[in-house]
């Protein structure tokens, strides 16, 4: 397997409090800073354990951005805290909470203080989850495909989210105007003054060229990555392939925005941009989407997501990156399960978090590796050891 040279420290995870988050009314974990299991049925709390996790890292929930709606349903408020070491010290360096109230701004913070930006924190604890809604990457829209390059990139680059924000608010101010003047500016042409979007066009082509250059990088250095471990848990029974598409690719993007501006208005908003960006996944030379089987489709979209473990570990402030891995077993067969076990169990992975209806997968993982571990047992969101 691909390895980089490059000293990553690790920031471990050695408590968690949990309290009306979700289906969890409370919960007060002390954490393995090796590898932690969490076995329990469909509906128990084992996503939410780890979304909280997610929630300690990116500031926001993992499947609901309403902050409103993760607070449990019979409460007020609800809060998360993490306690964080580096490599396992006993000493706590880091402490990172959040209290939510409905009704209320939430605040974050970093050691009781709160920040003033939560763009601030994103990148601090690099995190990379794999879900069984990571399908969606394949069978979704291209806004998923994006997500996912914004969110590893934004975990690394500090400046990214803010080249990120002024695009979006161009492209917003674009669009605003494209549906106010597009009717008219139809049935006359000549009474539109391409002067009162040029501002936004400029921006946009300006911030847009910069997230470009950003993204197709990120994904150069991503795919042989991705490939070695596609070929690792597949046992070299398939290629496959990873491309990124933009309209940058055709010419200086304030061009490109300006070309087809008729067009824009006609349908009242932006045709082209970053914004429509996408990656191309494949299967041979064929689209994943249509060729893929679903053992296949997961193991791809597993190889990313390793594939992305590995380029923050040694970018991200040169810090290991947690592993949340949510019921990735289901609908592979043995030899992929066993590719998968063998590779999260090497030491190229630190801080580790599995959840699985079936024991039997976590006694697998357990009987090959001599890792540290902690099994938790979850059921209608209490947890126990």
């Amino acid at each position: 397997m691909h390895k980089f040279a490059t000293f990553a420290c690790e920031m471990i995870l050695r408590k968690l409090s949990i309290l009306n988050y979700k289906n969890i009314r409370e919960a007060q974990l002390e954490l393995s800073p090796k590898m932690n299991c969490f076995i329990g049925p469909n509906g128990a709390g084992k996503t939410n354990v780890l979304d909280a996790i997610y929630y300690l890292s990116f500031c926001r929930s993992a499947s609901n951005p309403i902050d409103s709606q993760v607070i449990h349903h019979d409460e007020a408020f609800a809060m998360i805290e993490g306690s964080y070491v580096p490599d396992g010290s006993d000493d706590v360096s880091e402490i990172v909470s959040v209290g939510m109230k409905r009704g209320q701004k939430k605040h974050f913070k970093r050691n009781k203080k709160e920040y003033k930006r939560l763009s601030e924190h994103i990148g601090m604890i690099p995190l990379v989850v794999v879900s069984p809604s990571d399908t969606l990457l394949i069978e979704g829209g291209s806004e998923e495909r994006r997500r996912l390059m914004d969110m590893v990139i934004a975990q690394y680059d500090r400046s990214y989210m803010e080249h990120l924000t002024r695009y979006s608010n161009a492209l917003q101010q674009r669009n605003t105007l494209l549906k106010a003047v597009g009717e008219a500016a139809l049935s006359s042409p000549q009474s539109f003054d391409p002067a009162l979007m040029q501002i936004w066009e400029e921006q946009m082509a300006e911030e847009g060229e910069q997230l470009y250059r950003r993204r197709k990088s990120f994904v150069e250095e991503l795919t042989p990555v991705f490939q070695e471990y596609y070929q690792a848990i597949a046992q070299h029974r398939e290629q496959v392939g990873l491309n990124y598409v933009s309209h940058c690719q055709r010419g200086p993007l304030l061009e490109v925005i300006q070309r087809d501006r008729m067009k824009d208005l006609a349908v009242g908003y932006s045709l082209h941009g970053v914004h429509r960006d996408d990656l191309e996944f494949t299967l041979g030379d064929r689209p994943m989407k249509r060729e893929g089987s679903q053992g296949q489709n997961k193991t791809y979209v597993i190889a990313l997501k390793l594939a992305q473990f590995d380029f923050l570990k040694r970018t991200a402030s040169q810090t290991v990156p947690l592993l949340l891995l949510d019921d990735i077993f289901d609908k592979l067969d043995a030899s992929r399960v066993e590719q998968i076990v063998r590779l999260v169990s090497g030491d190229s992975f630190g801080q580790i978090f599995i959840t699985d209806t079936n024991r039997d997968h976590l006694d697998q993982i357990l009987r090959t590796t001599a890792l540290d571990y902690r099994i938790f047992h979850v059921k209608a969101g209490e947890i126990d050891v």
